[in-house]
């Protein structure tokens, strides 16, 4: 999904609430900013909608839930924002300050964009690693193949596995999943 920013001035959370109430986008906040969520491409739904579909059928009957990008996450620094997926295990802990808004994922996923890439790969993925439950964060590229896995070890160091062929599987460690590449990819068309 691609951000854009508001016009440059300071917003309280009640203001970026309001505005998000009133609005038929998705807005993030971070540090009194607003950033408006719009447009995503076949790809990006496409992948975002297999990797949700899969977990969401691998989860079933268990404590664990898969969210789409209609769920808000915030984070310890005050992120607010929305995921492409999101798993949470056992209850949902809600954020004090909204209803439908969690704030204990275990597994965040992010379908890149060009104009989302840099920032979902550095300073987003520095707030979501805050997220005391968070041990896997998979950024899924959506102009290629290419699956980078960051997952929390046991002793506290994040670690990467990339992807980069359709023969792999992601193998994620908070919940039992598995998910062939190819299946994250499927009915995604490439343009050269």
């Amino acid at each position: 999904m691609t951000t854009h920013r508001q016009p440059s001035r300071h917003y309280s959370v009640e203001e970026y609430f309001s505005l998000e109430g009133a609005s038929e986008i998705k807005h993030e906040f971070h540090q009194g900013q607003i950033f408006a969520m719009v447009g995503a491409s076949r790809n990006h739904n496409r992948i975002a909608g297999n990797v949700f579909a899969a977990l969401r059928a691998a989860l079933r009957g268990s404590t664990c839930e898969a969210f789409t990008s209609d769920m808000r996450l915030q984070t310890p620094s005050g992120l607010y924002t929305y995921p492409d997926v999101m798993v949470v295990c056992g209850p949902i802990v809600l954020s004090g300050d909204r209803l439908e808004t969690a704030t204990n994922p275990g597994v965040l996923v992010e379908v890149l964009s060009e104009s989302t890439r840099e920032y979902d790969q550095n300073e987003k993925m520095s707030l979501y690693r805050l997220i005391p439950t968070l041990r896997d964060y998979v950024l899924i590229e959506q102009a290629m193949v290419k699956v980078d896995h960051w997952r929390l070890e046991s002793s506290r160091q994040w670690t990467l596995r990339q992807h980069l062929s359709e023969n792999e599987r992601l193998q994620l460690s908070a919940v039992p999943f598995r998910m062939p590449v190819s299946e994250i990819y499927e009915r995604v068309q490439f343009v050269p």
